[in-house]
Order: C-alpha cells, then structure tokens, then sequence
C-alpha cells in the first residue's frame, strides 16, 4: 500500500492492562487533506490509541506523523497540533500570557499568539484570565494552543464538547477549513452527528479492536444515520 507522507498511521497497536488486553491490533490510516473521524464507545481504547500516538503511552505497534514517532520531532508543535482535556493552565494566567508560554517551548514567535486567536475568535480574550473562560471559550483556547505552530496535522479529542450551537456551527467551518488547507485531521467524539457533518472517514472501535473503517458513505451504506451505524455495530459486538 502506497502510503502519502503526510498521513497519519496507525499500524497493529496491541496492548495489555494487566489481564485486560486494551488494543487489539489497531490499525487505521488519516489522511491528508481529509477529516477522520475516530469513534467508539467509552473504554473501547479511543483515548489509548491517541495517547500512544502522541507518545504518552507505549504498546506493540506503531503510530507515527508522516513516518516519524511525535518522540522524535524537535519542535512538535510545529508538527503536530493536540487539544485534549481542556486547557491546562494556571487559572490566574492571562489568555495571552498562557498562549505565549507554549510557543516560546516550541520556538513560535508571539506574533502568531495574536494570529490563532483571531482564527478561534478570542480576541478579545486576550487579556482574560483561564479561569474566567466558560467550557466553550476554553474549548476554543485548546484549538489555539494546538495551531500555533501551523501544523500539518491536527489531534482532537472531544473538539465540540461545551460549546453552544453557535460555536459548533463554526467548529463545523473551521475544521473544513483546515482540510481544505490540506491539513490532515483527526478528531475523537461522541457527539455522531456533528461528526457527520465533518467527516469524510470514519474508523469505529469496539472493546480495542477496529470494527469499521472507510469513508464515511461507505461505512454508512443504507443505514440513515452514522448513529444507526454505530449503534448497529456496537451493539452487537462488533460483529
């Protein structure tokens, strides 16, 4: 398989828990110039597989960013964009102030501090202290703490959750946005029909193991809903 260099590749990524085996040879591909949808139910090995991938956590296998391991990049964030769990930050901490810590750790010049929270629509936030944001505008500070570096590929965990249907409108165009710049995007959620609306792959896990995966007309062949495909799948183990 001819494999693009600007892909995403997960390839047989087993892992054990004690007894428990958590990944059962996980493997799928993102691509570039496209959104990829990741899904499955909690404690199907979601959150394992990204944390592997972004080199917080080992298995059997291999997940790498155009060929390369996150581990092995210089400045990732000129790489790699991940918004995960929040913000993450001092909650007395200036947005602005926050933003400028990560990209000195990466070598970013400030100037793009301003540039992300434009594209996000903070900028009036700037000077906001972390603990004064509501979900959604943290949700929004994650998106610009994960473009600061411009990278080709972008990780999101949960990208909509908190935010109102107005900041999932523009989720919507924003995450198009970064396809259509060719950027090669891979997104976690529950929420399936706003992962519809996005998606153009979709890869479903069950209980660690891949169970569907292709693009998203194909994996949702005569069924009306990508939630009837989930549903239908996982309910009936995977099977």
């Amino acid at each position: 398989m001819k494999t693009n260099t600007n892909n995403i590749v997960i390839s047989h990524l087993c892992k054990r828990h004690g007894d428990k085996e958590i990944l059962k040879d996980v493997s799928f591909e993102a691509k570039q110039g496209r959104i990829t949808a990741f899904l499955g139910p909690n404690g199907a090995g979601k959150s394992s597989t990204l944390r592997i991938l972004l080199g917080l956590d080992r298995s059997a296998g291999t997940a790498t960013f155009g060929g390369r391991r996150y581990v092995t990049f210089d400045n990732p964030l000129k790489v790699v964009g991940a918004a995960f769990d929040g913000v993450g930050g001092n909650i007395s901490r200036k947005v602005k102030t926050h933003l400028k810590i990560i990209a000195q750790s990466n070598g970013i010049p400030f100037r793009r501090v301003t540039e992300v929270l434009k594209i996000v629509g903070l900028s009036e936030k700037g000077n906001a202290k972390l603990g004064t944001l509501s979900l959604g505008e943290g949700q929004r500070l994650g998106l610009a703490a994960a473009l600061l570096g411009d990278p080709q590929y972008i990780v999101l965990d949960e990208p909509t959750n908190g935010l109102d249907p107005t900041g999932i409108r523009w989720f919507r165009e924003f995450i198009r946005q970064q396809r259509d710049l060719g950027k090669t995007v891979l997104l976690s959620s529950h929420i399936l029909s706003e992962v519809e609306a996005v998606a153009d792959d979709v890869v479903i896990i069950n209980h660690g193991k891949v169970i569907a995966q292709g693009e998203l007309h194909y994996v949702m062949k005569n069924l009306e809903s990508l939630e009837d495909v989930f549903f239908s799948l996982t309910e009936e183990g995977g099977q």
